[in-house]
């Protein structure tokens, strides 16, 4: 059982400044945040409730060199080549480099590791797309098997419960959370990244179960369970991005 903070959340607004799309949300807090996201330098101002829009404005164009600067530095960021889905194409999982062996069999496509390969086994007439929703496939499957004792072990540590998580495609977040129903999504990429950046990001989200702001408390929370949590952050948003996400 764990103590919830109810702060109520308003439903948030939009406004352009300079050509830059912002995201405000308006909550029970003293002090205001500003968040830039990658890939794509998505921003986001959490402000406390009494702050009147136009103050938030003035707020924003006073970091608009920063929230700039942020942005050039993901626009800037090295990108995955899309992928064909063809033999010997270079993928990735858990942080690993494998080439892709692709095997035509009038069968039931299926996907397994084999060394330093990923075997695909998909009928002779799959097109690309159906390449793709197959090793999909095979990539949910894999990070469920990880995420899951990920959970478990965090849920002991923290002393919190989560009802569902749920893997997901996402273009602009490494995870999520909902605190008032427990459950967390998690990006699907991150089955190719290194296992530590996962565990980051899981850590990140069970962690707004107790603290749903970015603020000094969940700076402080995040210190506590895992001190080197800048450190993954960092790497993990060094590399590179997806296209077709």
């Amino acid at each position: 059982m764990i103590s919830l903070n109810s702060k109520m959340i308003t439903e948030a607004v939009k406004i352009k400044l300079d050509k830059i799309d912002i995201e405000v949300v308006q909550k029970d807090i003293k002090n205001v945040h500003l968040s830039v996201y990658p890939p794509n330098g998505r921003v986001r101002v959490s402000a406390p409730e009494s702050m009147a829009l136009d103050m938030v404005r003035i707020f924003v164009i006073s970091k608009s060199g920063w929230i700039k600067k942020q942005q050039q530095k993901f626009r800037a960021q090295e990108r995955e080549v899309p992928m064909e889905c063809i033999d010997r194409e270079p993928h990735y999982f858990n942080g690993k480099r494998y080439l892709l062996s692709v095997i035509e069999k009038n069968a039931v496509p299926q996907v397994k590791l084999c060394h330093s390969e990923i075997v695909l086994q998909i009928r002779p007439d799959a097109n690309k797309a159906k390449r793709r929703s197959v090793l999909d496939q095979w990539y949910r499957h894999e990070l469920k098997s990880m995420v899951s004792p990920l959970v478990t072990k965090w849920e002991k540590k923290m002393n919190v419960s989560v009802t569902q998580f749920t893997i997901r495609k996402m273009k602009t977040r490494w995870g999520s959370c909902s605190p008032l129903s427990c459950t967390i999504r998690i990006n699907l990429d991150l089955v190719r990244k290194p296992p530590e950046y996962l565990e980051y990001i899981v850590v990140h989200e069970l962690v707004h179960l107790l603290e749903p702001s970015h603020n000094s408390r969940f700076v402080a929370l995040m210190d506590k369970f895992l001190p080197k949590w800048r450190f993954y952050r960092e790497g993990l948003n060094s590399l590179p991005v997806r296209h077709e996400y």
